[in-house]
């Protein structure tokens, strides 16, 4: 499948959606199976995305947090942890490593399960995020739609959450994509075309997602018995993070966990490059050249953006757990 050019996307994207008119994109999903042995399965990652980095493995697992924790994020970020009215550690750009985790599950999904990956997406995460530093999340959505359109042949963007007047918790993001996949859509053909198979959905995040889970009082059981026990989650591993240890405390859900081994390392973050941006420095083949274009042409993270600075003013006011 080649991939899309832009043309038409700022009209009729999925950037131009909104809370009233949204409609679920399910242009790229793979309608039927070609393995008759295998189970259909959706890759779901979220975050901030601002904008979409290469990293969303190391920091943006972060970004699942429930609003209560500004503490765990300073404990994994050090110095760069910047808490906002949410409490919640910030993800942002959409980058190659951001398509690159999926390109790894995929693959991870291929060789070592009975799953059969049949769509990808990107949820943004909504303004009521009020992160320091967040891009409005029409920006946020447009930038992951010309990633993932330029980039991919079938990755989407899920702008449900980003239009949400709510920040949504990772559960009820995920029971949205249950929902659309197999109510709405009615799953997907079997191979031989005969059937129709409900898609299993997982959660695609960072090796620090799993270190945050198995915190006590970061994350209500209930939550983590709902997305870990009814869905499951692709971890990709990160250099650092003591993986073993965090599974341990999450033996209950220990058959829906994935760990999948990063093997090219890349510490590139959307915070390194705002900070270059920032600069006046060159992000080229840091991130999609369409994004790169995109945030010239809409003077995004250039530091004077006068949301950003209420935001930070409002991040001093946070407290945390």
């Amino acid at each position: 499948m080649t991939t899309n050019s832009t043309a038409g996307l700022t009209q009729n994207g999925v950037s131009a959606m909104t809370f009233d008119n949204y409609r679920f994109p399910a242009h790229r999903l793979r309608r039927q199976q070609s393995d008759p042995n295998r189970i259909p399965l959706v890759l779901v990652a979220c975050g901030s995305f601002s904008p979409i980095s290469t990293l969303i493995i190391s920091f943006g697992a972060l970004d699942s947090l429930e609003p209560r924790c500004a503490w765990l994020m300073a404990q994994f970020r050090g110095s760069e942890a910047e808490t906002g009215p949410t409490c919640l550690p910030e993800r942002s750009l959409a980058s190659y490593l951001h398509l690159r985790m999926f390109e790894m599950a995929n693959d991870y999904a291929r060789i070592n399960t009975q799953y059969e990956v049949v769509g990808g997406y990107l949820s943004p995460v909504s303004d009521a995020y009020k992160k320091a530093g967040l891009a409005p999340a029409i920006h946020r959505v447009r930038m992951c739609e010309l990633a993932a359109e330029e980039t991919s042949s079938w990755l989407m963007v899920d702008p449900w959450e980003a239009v949400q007047p709510d920040f949504t918790p990772t559960a009820q993001v995920l029971d949205h994509f249950e929902y659309e996949l197999n109510q709405n859509i009615g799953g997907v053909l079997s191979a031989d075309g005969q059937q129709r198979r409900p898609v299993k959905i997982m959660l695609l995040a960072g090796a620090d997602l799993i270190s945050t889970m198995s915190t006590p009082g970061v994350w209500a059981e209930k939550d983590l018995d709902h997305i870990l026990g009814s869905f499951g989650a692709m971890i990709v591993e990160r250099s650092g993070t003591d993986i073993d240890e965090a599974l341990a405390s999450l033996k209950p859900w220990e058959d829906n966990i994935h760990v999948i081994t990063q093997m090219i390392q890349n510490d590139v973050s959307s915070t390194k490059i705002r900070m270059f941006l920032k600069r006046d420095m060159s992000i080229e083949y840091l991130l999609p050249r369409p994004v790169i274009r995109y945030i010239e042409e809409h003077n995004l993270y250039n530091g004077d953006d006068p949301n950003t600075k209420d935001k930070q003013k409002a991040s001093q006011g946070c407290q945390t757990a």
